[in-house]
């Protein structure tokens, strides 16, 4: 296919390289074709030394990415046997670990929407750059799942208990809180990003942001600190429900309406995962982690219903199995972390050391 018709572009201009996701019929939405077209450019980057700098953009108007092909996982795992989606997951999260951790520059422009596999081509990189349409979220809860591509490594370290807030109930947010809970590093008006990046051709990262980067606007956040911190302190989501229910702010009782509609399955899962995450410290290990919650929603019912419901149907319904969180064991919950075997993403392993000179 041409350039053009290719679902990433990619291409050079002085001493920055440019990918361009390419579906913006589909939001941009992430597929295995995408990942390796993305990691292939990476690999000849980091040898090229007239490459100095990579800059990952969107098509279109709407946004970076929304997300991963979530309708080709649901179509695995009704009717396949996964492997298709596992072997996806385990290159995207591969990717999403050399992002982190590649050795020049690896400029995201989060403009618009940045969802799920979004989050994970952009957020890991060294300069993260939001705008005034931004609107960054991990919504997985929403339909089955659980926060994955790093998200629970990021969302874990977002400051008191804003993480989990945002990964539990998957609401969106923008630049100002993109900034606070350090999912982004930079602000810039959407009007001043073409300049911003044509400057990259002909200078240095730091002096191209210098000329344009602008004072974020306030996040919304910061002005509710006291109630999530404060609910969604306790490790079962059960009592982080009754919390929100019993304070007096109208946000946290919205809150609670919102973790009603969610999968109790997946928000068992991903309050875990979460607290397992600060635990582990490194992207890597948690990378692992998310990749055997990964596999196991294959098998049970909520992702496949949560899909269905949400994106194929879209009749905004679905019936979670189980349906309530009283009846998601201990053990249900469990058996998401149990070891794959050789099966095992296996990065934790992996020699992530990393010497950074720009």
């Amino acid at each position: 296919m041409s350039g053009a018709e290719a679902p990433v572009r990619v291409h050079t201009s002085g001493r920055v390289a440019h990918l361009t996701l390419n579906r913006p019929k589909a939001l941009n939405a992430l597929n295995h074709e995408m990942v390796g077209l993305i990691d292939e450019a990476l690999t000849e980057w980091e040898r090229d030394p007239a490459v100095e700098t990579v800059v990952i953009t969107g098509a279109g108007e709407r946004g970076l990415c929304a997300g991963g092909d979530i309708r080709a996982v649901h179509d695995d795992a009704r009717d396949g046997d996964g492997t298709a989606s596992a072997e996806f997951w385990r290159d995207e999260y591969r990717l999403n670990a050399r992002i982190a951790r590649y050795p020049k520059p690896y400029v995201a422009v989060m403009d618009g929407i940045v969802m799920g596999g979004g989050v994970g081509i952009s957020a890991h990189g060294s300069v993260r750059v939001v705008t005034e349409r931004s609107r960054i979220a991990m919504p997985e809860t929403g339909i089955g799942f659980v926060p994955d591509v790093g998200g629970t490594h990021l969302l874990a370290l977002a400051p008191g208990e804003l993480g989990t807030h945002l990964a539990l109930t998957g609401a969106q947010i923008g630049a100002g809180d993109a900034l606070r809970c350090g999912l982004a590093d930079h602000y810039l008006h959407s009007t001043a990003l073409p300049a911003f990046v044509d400057d990259l051709a002909g200078m240095p990262v730091r002096d191209a942001l210098a000329r344009h980067v602008q004072p974020p606007p306030e996040g919304e956040l910061s002005a509710h600190c006291d109630w999530t911190d404060s609910c969604y302190a306790s490790d079962t989501v059960e009592e982080i429900l009754q919390r929100l229910l019993a304070h007096p702010a109208p946000e946290a009782k919205e809150a609670a309406r919102t973790l009603h509609t969610k999968s109790p399955t997946a928000l068992k899962v991903a309050l875990s995962a979460l607290r397992r995450a600060r635990r582990l410290g490194s992207l890597e290990a948690v990378l692992d982690q998310e990749y055997r919650v990964s596999c196991a929603a294959l098998s049970a019912p909520d992702l496949v219903e949560g899909v269905r419901a949400q994106i194929i149907d879209k009749d905004r319904a679905p019936r979670w199995s189980p349906a309530t969180l009283a009846e998601v064991t201990d053990a249900d919950v469990e058996r998401f972390f149990a070891p794959l075997g050789d099966r095992e993403l296996g990065l934790a392993g992996a020699d992530t050391t990393l010497e950074v000179a720009w």
